[in-house]
């Protein structure tokens, strides 16, 4: 099997249509999903979700009297 550029011969109708396409076309790809929250957000409100149940008094404890 020959090899580098002779692998492949070109060939060219005798009759009918040529079609070259020269110009180049956009291409569409996928949408990318974006996540609605991002990462650091998510890490923030972990935070305060532990912070607030920190301050949190423990349960079975009485409430504090004014």
């Amino acid at each position: 099997m020959p090899e580098g550029k002779a692998a492949f011969r070109e060939v060219l109708p005798k009759q009918g249509q040529l079609s070259v396409e020269d110009a180049a076309a956009m291409v569409l790809c996928k949408p990318k999903v974006l996540p609605l929250k991002s990462v650091s957000l998510e890490k923030l409100e972990k935070l305060q979700r532990a912070a607030l149940e920190a301050a949190r008094p423990p349960e079975g404890t009485p409430p504090p009297r004014p």
